[in-house]
């Protein structure tokens, strides 16, 4: 079976990750792209023989596919998803999946009465180094976890958004949140993944600092805690302008794991008894390659549709990790410590 897809948005996130990897996946055939810049909709269906569309609706009624994927600005991705699965499609959104928990909830319950795959784009639970992490914790390497730090940040959108400085990315109005949802909701997700626990409570400070053009946060630190205990940082920014900043680590009973945080070994296992061991596992994806990379997500929601599998990141997965990004905003809006549902 060749699985026929559309996509949905024809920004840098359809031109550099999902048109590009859906391309080189034998068993699907991209069929159809839409974007309201007709422009940038002709530019890929120049590039993968796809069918043009400038309306979404008119894709979802005239087209034959089995899945879609939506790589809209952030206040789109919840209709639009809905939309989708109404129609009889799977749908891959990226992330944050939703703007509100009920809207998160309502793709949920639209995937699962149309009995379709609903995935979110969190592709750092693909990274060979915190696949590796969470297997060291899983195993008791480090013995109980006590703390954390994890951060991502770099320079902003402007060199990667297809509208540079003009981008939604940086509109309140179309975003909702910025480096908080943009970058920090992919940390909110990793660091479930990873310590295979859940966050209870959290406490932020989000800021406007670094874009003046902005009315989006672009530096975001997170406090939280977890139902075991574990306390740690979360920070997402677009204010780091030297270089990129993708790291995390793990602070345990046993020892501590460095995750993306050398140049060379990208998982560092540093154990009380004086051991070290170093993995080189692969560079972590980075917009910096200039789009030539593989995030694996495209071939897990093909494979979850095909095999009618679960994906990893179902519309649940996604919904608890966009919740740690929501009680970070009523944590600001109400100077106080916001206790997340369970």
């Amino acid at each position: 079976m060749v699985l026929k897809v559309g996509v949905i948005g024809c920004g840098s996130i359809a031109k550099y990750r999902h048109l590009i990897e859906y391309s080189q996946n034998s068993e699907v055939e991209i069929t159809a792209v839409c974007d309201i810049v007709k422009e940038r909709a002709e530019s890929a269906a120049d590039t993968y023989d796809a069918e043009v569309f400038t309306d979404y609706k008119d894709m979802l009624e005239s087209t034959d596919i089995d899945a879609v994927s939506v790589c809209l600005p952030n206040y789109l991705h919840a209709p639009v998803s809905i939309d989708a699965l109404n129609s009889g499609k799977h749908v891959l959104c990226e992330k944050p999946m939703a703007t509100s928990k009920e809207e998160a909830e309502e793709m949920i319950q639209t995937a699962n009465k149309n009995n379709k795959k609903l995935m979110i784009g969190h592709n750092q639970r693909f990274v060979p180094s915190h696949q590796k992490a969470r297997d060291l914790i899983a195993s008791g390497a480090i013995g109980r976890v006590y703390s954390f730090r994890t951060t991502f940040g770099h320079g902003g959108p402007e060199g990667w958004s297809a509208d540079g400085s003009n981008s939604w990315f940086f509109k309140k109005e179309e975003a909702f949140i910025g480096a908080m949802g943009d970058l920090g909701v992919h940390k909110a997700d990793l660091i479930r993944y990873i310590l295979q626990d859940e966050f209870t409570e959290v406490s932020a400070f989000v800021e406007i600092s670094a874009k003046a053009h902005s009315d989006t946060d672009d530096n975001a630190a997170l406090i939280l805690k977890s139902e075991s205990g574990i306390i740690g940082t979360l920070a997402a920014s677009w204010a780091y302008n030297a270089a990129e900043d993708n790291s995390t680590v793990i602070y345990g009973e046993k020892g501590m794991l460095r995750l993306e945080d050398d140049p060379k070994y990208s998982l560092i296992a540093q154990y009380t008894n004086g051991e070290t061991v170093n993995y080189e596992l692969g560079a972590i994806q980075s917009n910096d390659e200039g789009g030539q990379t593989t995030t694996h997500v495209i071939n897990h929601f093909v494979d979850s549709i095909l095999n009618d599998t679960t994906p990893l990141i179902d519309g649940t997965e996604g919904k608890k990790s966009l919740e740690i990004i929501l009680g970070a905003l009523e944590s600001v809006e109400t100077k106080r410590i916001c206790t997340l549902e369970k």
